[in-house]
């Protein structure tokens, strides 16, 4: 019987990839959003388009958070590695002073990050058919490499905070999926035979969670978070869904 499941945020609950686009579309272009601005030109001195600025950022957020999970750095500090990488390639001055990166991430990125969230089509249908579960339905909880304040607001933004028992993150566990398996099965007091977790990224998601005993859901939106290229290809034992409206049926046919 399945105890708990856990759910990633970030490309499974919450669109994130496209915001963080947006978000450097409306600085870099004044435009809408990346997608809508490929081929555009970037600023004066700036170093490529609207849409090579884009993915360069995107690459940094990638490279710069691995280091916040690693421990190396802050939550913040990892926001103005960003921007020192970043704005040299807008043409635009690096200040010294780190109140001044705050500033530039609170100020020009944030508010149009926030803003361009958006939640996935299929997340509160599924959460709404779990409730209606019969039996002894699964626990459900946020298992997120994200910021703990970040993700919260998400999950305030769409209303989805209701529907989880727990938000776990590296700041509530200690340590970043994939080694925080463990200890989030520890906190929702369940063993991972009886935990399943559900997640966009297969390695971490999926793979890593099957090699810490949960048993790994590959949600395949059509998509690499990473890449942003196609799915990459899964095993044929991996458990796969398209939708998470698929998710209740799998879990009723587990329990079975």
């Amino acid at each position: 019987m399945v105890d708990v499941v856990f759910f990633d945020l970030d490309g499974t609950l919450v669109d994130h990839r496209r915001a963080a686009f947006a978000a450097i579309g409306g600085i870099v272009g004044g435009a809408t959003g990346a997608a809508e601005a490929v081929g555009s030109a970037g600023p004066a001195g700036s170093a490529g388009s609207v849409a090579e600025l884009a993915a360069k950022w995107w690459a940094l957020e990638a490279r710069h958070m691995w280091e916040y999970l690693a421990g190396e750095c802050s939550f913040a500090e990892q926001h103005r590695r960003r921007a020192r990488a970043f704005l040299p390639l807008l043409g635009e001055p690096v200040s010294e002073d780190p109140a001044a990166l705050d500033r530039w991430i609170a100020e020009r990125y944030l508010p149009v990050l926030q803003e361009s969230w958006q939640c996935y089509a299929d997340v509160l249908p599924c959460l709404e058919a779990l409730g209606r579960m019969p039996g002894r339905r699964p626990r459900l909880a946020v298992l997120t490499n994200g910021d703990p304040g970040q993700q919260r607001a998400k999950l305030d933004r769409f209303g989805l905070a209701g529907h989880f028992e727990a938000v776990l993150t590296p700041t509530e566990l200690g340590a970043a999926k994939p080694a925080a398996y463990a200890a989030a099965c520890r906190r929702m007091g369940t063993v991972p035979e009886r935990a399943v977790n559900v997640g966009d990224m297969l390695p971490t998601d999926v793979t890593a969670a099957a090699a810490a005993g949960l048993t790994g859901v590959w949600l395949d939106r059509g998509v690499d978070f990473v890449t942003g290229g196609p799915s990459p290809v899964a095993e044929p034992s991996v458990l796969r869904i398209e939708r998470l409206t698929e998710l209740p049926d799998l879990l009723a046919q587990m329990g079975s």
